[in-house]
């Protein structure tokens, strides 16, 4: 008899009890919007920025409506404008190209390498051709690189990196939480991401004058004194006068949702990745299959995981994507030619000049992904990795028709 795996991959945890209570208590007050608040008093989008800043370590927090909102703000916050170039990882999701063009700026893309993060060799050789000054890196699917690297070669190019860690809230690298590399961090409260407001994002920084322009434009009119985790009131005397309304705040009601999922955060990375290795470990030895080493360094979240079948023709993996959906198992292919879901390709971005990158096409072209949420049991995950031990042996042992 064939085993089948019958969870939805699509389905997160129920939102836990003190966030409903928490919402709910926001809900009978009426008092949604941030800045509906009493004098001296804290209103839950202010306290999530004050634990978001102190989880992380950073000086300043600003809450906005989305991780993509994040991503653009922090942008303009920099001061990147039309005509002007942003390097980024040429593996990740459209959000991330999309906000460098969201502010007429465009994007130059970095090869990536096998263990899917950016090519840092690949990078200095972009910065030199381009003149680009700010790198937007992308955590993409959770892969952190080597940071201190990078950062070394930024900053002695004079290059400002902004982090993309919408993959890698709670991940860290050499014990330094993600997002706090470079002069930015950008983090998503999406529903898929590792606390879920169903929309949201979070902008952290050191640098006053960066998170001063970030809360103006995040519509904070001339309430930005009501931001305890903001920069200093005398930071905006000429930034509120200079910089554009483009509201995108946060409200009351996600932030009370999130605060209590914050608190948890630790114990959910463990159980994502106590899943991820119970796949890991089901899929090693796989022939013709390649993992993604984990470096040592690495504190990562495996709310997802991915492979590659290095050689594998695009009819074979086809063939492979349709026999493991049918028994249950849903892998995305970022080789595909046409876009579908969230697995676009650089290829895809239509608002990009084109760019010659074959090393990335190549990794692209065999490699899938598998999301993993909570709702899987560890016993869960040993099955969707022997289902898909098998069904690698069949597609593989079979010619594909080209």
């Amino acid at each position: 008899m064939t085993d089948s795996f019958e969870g939805n991959f699509t389905q997160q945890e129920p939102i836990p009890e003190e966030a409903i209570d928490a919402a709910l208590g926001v809900l009978r007050s009426g008092r949604l919007h941030r800045y509906n608040t009493d004098p001296g008093e804290i209103g839950e989008t202010a306290q999530l920025e004050l634990d978001f800043a102190a989880m992380t370590g950073a000086r300043y927090c600003l809450a906005v409506t989305s991780g993509g909102y994040a991503l653009a703000t922090a942008l303009r916050a920099l001061g990147v404008g039309p005509g002007d170039r942003v390097l980024t990882n040429a593996f990740t999701l459209a959000p991330v190209p999309g906000a460098i063009a969201s502010v007429g700026a465009t994007p130059v893309l970095v090869e990536v390498t096998e263990d899917l993060v950016i090519d840092v060799e690949d990078l200095a050789a972009k910065i030199a051709a381009s003149g680009a000054r700010i790198l937007m890196l992308s955590h993409m699917r959770g892969h952190i690189c080597d940071m201190d690297r990078l950062m070394a070669v930024c900053d002695a190019a004079g290059v400002t990196v902004v982090e993309d860690c919408a993959h890698t809230m709670g991940a860290a690298w050499n014990g330094v939480p993600s997002g706090r590399h470079g002069r930015v961090g950008c983090y998503s409260t999406q529903t898929y991401k590792h606390v879920n407001s169903g929309e949201g994002g979070l902008i952290v920084s050191d640098d006053a004058a960066v998170m001063a322009r970030a809360t103006i434009l995040s519509g904070s009119y001339m309430f930005y004194g009501r931001h305890p985790a903001g920069p200093p009131e005398e930071t905006f005397e000429t930034i509120r006068l200079e910089t554009p309304n483009c509201s995108g705040r946060m409200d009351n009601l996600r932030a009370a949702i999130l605060r209590p999922q914050l608190a948890r955060l630790d114990d959910q990375v463990t159980a994502w990745n106590a899943r991820y290795r119970a796949v890991e470990e089901g899929l090693a030895g796989v022939p013709g299959l390649a993992l993604v080493p984990r470096p040592a360094a690495e504190r990562f979240v495996g709310s997802s995981i991915q492979f590659r079948l290095p050689g594998w023709p695009p009819a074979r993996i086809g063939a492979l994507l349709a026999a493991a959906a049918a028994r249950g198992v849903a892998l995305k292919w970022f080789g595909a030619e046409v876009p579908q879901g969230y697995t676009s390709r650089h290829d895809s971005w239509r608002y990009a000049p084109a760019q010659d990158l074959p090393r990335t096409d190549a990794v692209l072209a065999t490699l899938l992904d598998m999301r993993l949420p909570l709702t899987f049991s560890l016993e869960d995950c040993r099955l969707i990795a022997r289902i898909l031990r098998e069904e690698i042996a069949r597609a593989g042992a079979r010619p594909a028709a080209e």
